[in-house]
């Protein structure tokens, strides 16, 4: 990969070098998506493109959220039944979950806190594994000044029992990783003001 500038470049190294989490945020215009193009091209991890609607899927290339790990898309309450549980998986999607390198989630910012969670558990089961989000490192992309999470307010009397915004950043699983922040600042889009 050929970073163009230095938090792409840094973003590359933390993905090519690291197994740390990274929240890739930066306002429209800043290669963000530039950058996830290219990284599909070029990563040498085994990755899965991800979003948490199906027209931001598309714009992504990848496949929703729900999809992939077979998620309702109702609150999912922490310490209640486990998440995706009840939907068996086929053996495709098995053997793409437990060879994941690496995820890339974009448009993170609309993203709830406990539909990471319910990420998180998925992972953990089908990879047998104890650590956060079953050793799967995390891509999240987007703009935290931009789309909101939807959350209902039925939804959020009970969620707010368990996170403190829902926001993906008050994840519980998150919160027991290591994360970095990248800001991109760069603009190349141009716009007429």
């Amino acid at each position: 990969m050929n970073a163009t500038n230095s938090q792409l470049h840094l973003t590359e190294k933390y993905i090519r070098d690291t197994g740390c989490n990274i929240f890739l945020t930066g306002k429209a215009g800043t290669g963000k998506t530039t950058f996830l193009q290219t990284l599909k091209k070029e990563c040498s991890k085994r990755m899965v493109v991800s979003a948490p609607t199906g027209v931001a899927a598309i714009n992504a290339g990848g496949i929703t959220l729900h999809s992939l790990f077979q998620l309702p898309f109702g609150p999912m309450i922490p310490g209640s039944t486990r998440a995706g549980s009840h939907f068996r998986f086929s053996k495709e999607k098995k053997k793409i979950i437990k060879s994941m390198d690496l995820l890339v989630i974009d448009e993170i910012s609309m993203v709830r806190a406990d539909l990471l969670d319910g990420i998180d558990d998925v992972l953990r089961r089908l990879r047998r594994s104890s650590q956060p989000f079953g050793g799967v490192q995390l891509l999240m992309i987007g703009d935290l000044f931009q789309l909101p999470p939807v959350v209902k307010r039925q939804d959020w009397q009970q969620l707010s029992m368990h996170y403190s915004s829902p926001y993906f950043f008050t994840s519980k699983a998150l919160a027991h990783t290591e994360m970095a922040t990248i800001q991109l600042k760069q603009i190349y889009r141009q716009s007429d003001a």
